[in-house]
């Protein structure tokens, strides 16, 4: 599947909760999955209808933990990059 100008120019921080043309932001996705465990935990909803909300529930997980994923390594990136910065003007000759 080709991507679209839109998510070329986006590059790695494309939104991971993009799916069938809805996005979902960490927050939103979070709450859902909130609310789908609430109504498996609470019962009474039948064998099919339990089955969709877990496989539903999975999606938001794995939503969640593509922005968890990639927070962390933007992160780990700038420090990184802070690191590489304080070690350079450490190095540097003194006028």
């Amino acid at each position: 599947m080709a991507k679209t100008d839109e998510q070329a120019e986006r590059g790695d921080r494309a939104d991971p909760g993009d799916r069938a043309g809805t996005t979902l932001g960490y927050e939103q996705a979070r709450d859902e999955l909130v609310e789908v465990v609430r109504r498996l935990e609470a019962g009474g909803t039948s064998l099919e209808e339990s089955l969709a909300l877990w496989e539903r529930g999975e999606e938001l997980a794995k939503v969640c933990r593509r922005w968890l994923e990639g927070a962390r390594a933007r992160l780990d990136a700038a420090l990184a990059e802070e690191a590489d910065a304080e070690e350079g003007a450490e190095s540097a000759p003194e006028s």
